[in-house]
């Protein structure tokens, strides 16, 4: 068992197929200075659809793909391409404001660039849930230093089966 595990507050699941799911916050004005600011660095225009996919994007909570992205930016801008959407969420992966993620179900989603956390993926019915473990974390550190290897990154992901999709809970 791991001492000091936690789903990050606020951040705790997402079904892949499910509609997005809002904080009911206000984008918040770093963010929109963030993107304002690298827009203007490399050249590229200020429109509201970029600024409505900012806002959709950091009032969703989770994990979610362009397409859940694109069909809540929709509702307020009709004639939105879901070219622009997706185009828009490289930019603010560019932007250092998104993180792109890929599992093993090959769907990319996306979520707010926060602090380090690690993933649980149930192969059955795609929940993924977020967890944070100092154990796990000195052991990488410990492994790292034993070998004199310096990390530059790492992706830990644990795949199986959720407390729903296992065969042998009780019913």
């Amino acid at each position: 068992r791991c001492v000091g595990a936690r789903a990050p507050a606020g951040r705790s699941s997402v079904d892949a197929p499910s509609p997005l799911d809002y904080r009911r916050e206000v984008a918040n004005e770093v963010e929109r200075r963030t993107l304002a600011r690298f827009l203007e660095e490399h050249s590229l225009k200020h429109t509201k659809q970029r600024e409505a996919i900012l806002d959709v994007f950091l009032r969703a909570r989770g994990h979610v793909t362009s397409e859940q992205i694109y069909a809540a930016v929709r509702d307020r801008y009709p004639a939105i391409g879901y070219t622009t959407v997706y185009r828009t969420m490289k930019l603010l992966c560019d932007a250092g404001l998104a993180h792109e993620r890929h599992f093993d179900d090959g769907i990319t989603r996306y979520e707010i660039e926060h602090e380090h956390h690690d993933h649980l993926v149930c192969v059955k019915c795609g929940k993924i849930v977020e967890f944070e473990c100092k154990l796990i974390e000195r052991a990488q550190d410990e492994i790292a230093e034993r070998y004199r290897f310096r990390v530059l990154r790492h992706r830990h992901e644990l795949y199986g089966h959720c407390p729903q999709c296992r065969d042998d809970r009780p019913d």
